[in-house]
């Protein structure tokens, strides 16, 4: 299954123009008025992932398979969505489904491109957004937290466990406290995963700068607007004690969970710029600008480390593929991504590290010098491992 994110944020900030970068032949509208995007837009995108080039050589396959992302980008959203208001109310439930929300936020100047609120505003902008689906989702707690409390009349000890956790939620949300806040382990929502919390999943935000401010670090742009006020606590549960001790509400900016690790530069003007050009072409556009990748490359790269994901590799002469899993997965699930029969019957799998695949040239070479490993169902995955699985079904 691929990657998905959810691309939100408030009308002519960006987020049609990036989509369309992203998924290149997209089709999504782009254009400068509010509410352009009617129809959720989906997208998806190859990984890009030089080692499988290099894999598939070695071992002649006849194709190359990569992991996908999928992007979800729906109506811009502004105060009032999560009661109708623009729209944005009816379309929040395509991004339930999604992995991550990514948020685009305005940090361009332009006078021609009108901003909904009249001025730019990033710390503003992140506010609406987040309160936005934080109500949405305090709307669908208030609603099952109700039909649950039906269930409990019966004496069930598991649904006594859901309304304790409802409970606690729509507690968190009246708090202006996002699910994944009051909840940071996400097994313990496990009695509930039938229930999606869009503020349950991680978020990415995306700062949609000028072109000019493409090249400047994060720790810069957080300064220059000052975006230190919504900087991630150092210890949210202590903020949700005190509130709790204290009965008083916590500022939402508090949880907005904002950090250097998940807030990328992305100019969407060069992206859209970039997508129309030859790889050769693509990567000496980015030298002139001072950039060492791509937007999309670098959203990517914060997806996989924020939802804590990592790529291994099958490769043979029908195809080297790339799959995703989450890191800390042990071989047996890692072997359930190829089929689930694969997990069933798992008996080993034969491990080479992509250093070692491609230094000694394939099966072959790394056979000849002792480097394949033959590990049991205790093996945790690694980023990069070359894995042909064992099974018996």
């Amino acid at each position: 299954m691929a990657l998905s994110l959810g691309i939100v944020g408030l009308p002519n900030v960006g987020k049609s123009t990036l989509f369309n970068a992203l998924v290149k032949n997209a089709q999504a509208q782009a254009s400068n008025y509010p509410f352009c995007t009617i129809d959720p837009n989906v997208g998806v995108v190859q990984l890009p992932d030089e080692r499988l080039e290099k894999l598939s050589e070695i071992s002649k396959s006849k194709q190359i398979v990569p992991t996908t992302v999928e992007f979800t980008d729906i109506a811009g959203l502004v105060q009032g969505a999560h009661h109708g208001e623009g729209l944005g109310n009816q379309f929040l439930s395509h991004i339930r489904q999604t992995d991550a929300i990514a948020m685009v936020v305005r940090f361009f100047e332009d006078k021609d491109i009108v901003h909904v609120a009249g001025a730019i505003d990033p710390v503003d902008d992140i506010h609406v957004i987040n309160l936005e689906l934080i109500l949405a989702d305090l709307a669908v707690a208030e609603k099952r937290l109700e039909a649950l409390k039906k269930e409990t009349k019966s004496g069930d000890a598991k649904a006594k466990k859901r309304v304790e956790i409802m409970q606690k939620i729509k507690d968190g949300l009246d708090r202006e406290i996002p699910v994944r806040q009051i909840f940071p382990d996400p097994n313990d929502l496990e009695p509930i995963k039938d229930i999606q919390f869009i503020t349950s999943k991680p978020v990415i935000y995306i700062a949609n700068v000028s072109e000019g401010q493409a090249s400047i670090t994060s720790d810069e742009l957080i300064k220059h607007h000052g975006l230190q006020s919504i900087l991630q606590p150092t210890n949210i549960q202590k903020v949700i004690a005190r509130s709790e001790t204290t009965k008083q509400s916590i500022d939402c900016h508090a949880s907005l969970a904002m950090t250097k690790n998940n807030l990328i530069l992305i100019s969407a003007k060069i992206e859209a710029e970039l997508s129309v050009l030859a790889e050769k072409e693509q990567q000496e556009y980015l030298e002139s600008l001072g950039l060492h990748e791509s937007g999309l490359n670098r959203l990517i790269e914060a997806a996989y480390e924020t939802l804590g994901l990592i790529t291994f590799f099958t490769s043979g002469e029908k195809e080297t593929r790339a799959w995703t899993v989450l890191k800390g997965s042990s071989a047996p699930v890692a072997a359930g991504k190829i089929h689930k029969d694969f997990e069933k019957g798992f008996i080993a799998a034969d491990v080479i590290k992509y250093n070692d695949f491609i230094k000694y040239n394939g099966w072959q070479g790394t056979k000849e010098k002792g480097l394949i490993k033959t590990e049991g169902k205790q093996y945790v995955v690694q980023d990069g491992d070359v894995i042909l699985f064992k099974f018996n079904v």
